[in-house]
């Protein structure tokens, strides 16, 4: 099992930017890779990035990318999202999440998961 605990959420104006950070704790060698997903209300949860905890190869979903960059400090089993130009529409809760199966790819489905954090809360004013 690995536990995840996220922190860094809060209230930010449109254009400002945030860092989010989730510490892995327990059985942190079995992680493939570390995702972050974000679901606001009334809408499906949604990819936002993840990594390949080994090598650090990232992937970003469409809605994020040239404005959110994920990177991990294997060290401290901290990964972060340092999201930046940030939009209303990037208001959510934002889970980190730990894929222990390994994969020819960083995956982007909830289901490819298996821990995930307790969520933090992103608003972004216009």
């Amino acid at each position: 099992q690995v536990q995840l605990v996220e922190s860094g959420g809060g209230l930010v104006q449109a254009g400002g930017s945030l860092r989010l950070s989730c510490a892995a704790s327990g059985r942190t060698f079995s992680i493939f890779a570390m995702g972050w997903f974000r679901q606001a209300p009334g809408k499906e949860r949604e990819f936002v990035g993840g990594t390949r905890w080994s090598v650090g190869s990232t992937r970003y979903g469409g809605s994020v990318k040239g404005r959110f960059t994920i990177s991990r400090d294997n060290a401290k089993n901290t990964v972060y999202l340092q999201m930046t130009s940030l939009k209303p529409e990037d208001t959510a809760v934002y889970y980190c999440a730990a894929a222990t199966t390994p994969r020819v790819r960083i995956g982007v489905y909830s289901e490819e998961y298996d821990s995930w954090g307790q969520g933090t809360q992103v608003t972004v004013s216009s």
